[in-house]
């Protein structure tokens, strides 16, 4: 069990995500750091008929290059929201569970929030609840470069471009069937809304089996 774990925020984190939020005794979402582009912040990834596909939140571009986590804006020029729905939908709707979670889910994709932090912390904590994972989840008050020794510090660890084995500690995911594994085998380290609709209930043991390396 780690005790304090210091996490960026995420949009329908990966798998890994939620395998490091429910072995934590608490998670602390960095807020005060500033905003890095091509990460999990603002995207996820699911598996489609063609494969593997990324869904990204277009943000609003500031007149700072360098902008707060906590400040970054939602932009609405395109309809995205109902792009992202579209594809979720094509992508799960023969899954097991999607019509059993889909009343959790579409209501995200039709309310609009003005900065990023706000909807992506709606997303955890109800996927938290989804998942029964207890965890209390905090924002940080300021930015700490090295956050102390009580606090384990993951702010970087998952990242679209990084290893998630060596860089979150932690064995690969456990495979599961997945909605088109026959034409592309298993997946891994998808979002979570992948696991949730392929597992259902399930999903949960799913994370409770995934060991830590250390």
């Amino acid at each position: 069990m780690i005790k304090q774990l210091l996490l960026s925020q995420a949009c329908f984190g990966p798998v890994p995500y939620f395998v490091l939020i429910s072995k934590a005794e608490k998670a602390i979402i960095e807020k005060h750091s500033n905003y890095q582009r091509q990460t999990y912040r603002n995207r996820y990834k699911i598996l489609g008929a063609n494969g593997p596909l990324t869904l990204s939140i277009p943000i609003e571009k500031g007149k700072n290059i360098k902008t707060k986590d906590k400040d970054v804006k939602i932009a609405y020029h395109t309809n995205w929201q109902a792009n992202h729905w579209k594809s979720i939908v094509s992508a799960y709707n023969s899954s097991p569970f999607f019509q059993f979670y889909r009343d959790d889910f579409e209501p995200l994709f039709f309310d609009k929030h003005t900065y990023l932090l706000d909807l992506n912390l709606k997303i955890t904590h109800l996927i938290c609840q989804i998942l029964d994972i207890d965890t209390p989840i905090e924002t940080t008050s300021q930015y700490e470069k090295e956050p102390g020794n009580n606090i384990r510090d993951l702010r970087e660890a998952i990242h679209p471009k990084k290893p998630v084995e060596k860089a979150a500690l932690f064995v690969p995911t456990i495979p599961y069937k997945q909605v088109f594994d026959d034409r592309f085998g298993f997946v891994p380290n998808l979002s979570i809304l992948d696991l949730l609709f392929n597992k259902g209930p399930e999903a949960a043991l799913l994370l409770n089996e995934t060991s830590m390396i250390n």
